[in-house]
């Protein structure tokens, strides 16, 4: 029986070598960290590095009012709308909504994931959307996490993904958190969506898939976090570093000193600028849910600056405004 135990632990121990070292290889390219914190009187906080291997990327962003009306992309068929919330959102390569909040306070977080596959569209017979506007339907349309989930389980569009400027497959998953505390994650696997729905995870990165990186992060509790902690730049052990914080950290009910908390955190596992791998921050976002503020940190040109959604003219027929990043140096808005 003993004998049994240690062939049984050793098998379990190499497994979670494997995709370490699997972890490990992938995240080469392209890490990022969100977190979800929750304050001492019972709002939420959500954060997130955006850990890219081109110093050139260009991240705007944008205030989008309602009633907008949009098409998807993605081929002749593609799915069509108009917004119903207004919303803030950075976009990726200036193209593409990576990260945002709505009016109601429901964020959204995307993340690159090697082992997105999401399916031929052709087989589906559903409208397209293209991963780029995969986010910003979910801020246009949904106040809560439960009403995204709910309208998930016939998903009424395709995603269609391209390869992005500086070539790179756009392979990504998706993050989601409101005022409530609720959360979920959204990935598409072998041409399916896997939604992974609960106050309990709050933290995401990359690869492996978020079912495997739950168990990695199951292993690293039993092992204890106050002695050791795992500190590579890989999304495991990115992924355990925020999970001990979060579980650790004082539930701050000053919102000045939540909001540091937060911050620090972020910075924590965050990527440093010419780092040797490749990857680096060039930039962090912190929603406050409950304040509708979202606050930009960039990498590059040391500065943070918020936007108040309630200070913002979000009726129909309102500008939409644009912060353009131009040579790493912030400019003013324009409509």
């Amino acid at each position: 029986m003993k004998n049994l135990m240690k062939k049984q632990t050793n098998g379990l121990r190499l497994a979670l070598v494997m995709v370490l070292l699997f972890s490990m290889t992938v995240q080469s390219a392209n890490a990022c960290t969100r977190l979800l914190y929750e304050t001492g009187t019972g709002t939420y906080i959500t954060a997130r590095s955006m850990d890219w291997n081109d110093p050139e990327l260009t991240s705007d962003l944008w205030v989008f009012p309602q009633g907008i009306d949009r098409k998807g992309g993605g081929s002749d068929n593609q799915l069509t709308w108009t917004s119903k919330y207004g919303s803030v959102i950075t976009a990726f390569y200036g193209t593409a909504s990576a990260d945002g909040m709505n009016e109601k306070g429901l964020v959204g977080n995307m993340q690159y994931l090697t082992e997105a596959d999401f399916g031929d569209p052709a087989k589906t017979g559903k409208p397209t959307i293209s991963i780029g506007a995969w986010l910003q339907y979910f801020l246009d349309n949904y106040a809560t996490v439960k009403e995204a989930v709910a309208a998930m389980q016939d998903a009424p569009f395709t995603v269609v993904s391209k390869p992005v400027e500086n070539g790179m497959a756009a392979k990504i998953h998706m993050a989601i958190s409101d005022a409530s505390g609720d959360s979920a994650i959204f990935e598409y696997l072998d041409g399916k969506l896997v939604i992974h729905h609960g106050r309990q995870y709050v933290v995401m990165t990359n690869s492996p898939i978020y079912s495997e990186q739950l168990a990695l992060n199951s292993y690293w509790e039993k092992a204890g976090g106050g002695n050791f902690l795992p500190g590579t730049a890989s999304a495991t052990d990115r992924w355990v570093r925020a999970s001990y914080y979060l579980k650790t950290m004082k539930k701050q009910e000053d919102r000045s000193l939540a909001l540091a908390t937060v911050f620090s955190l972020i910075r924590g596992v965050s990527a440093p600028i010419s780092s040797a791998n490749g990857v680096e921050t060039l930039w962090r976002s912190v929603a406050d849910h409950d304040a509708k503020t979202y606050y930009f940190d960039s990498a590059v040109s040391p500065s943070v600056f918020w936007i108040d959604l309630n200070k913002v003219d979000l009726r129909p027929g309102a500008k939409a405004m644009t912060l353009r990043a131009i040579a790493r140096s912030w400019v003013t808005w324009h409509n």
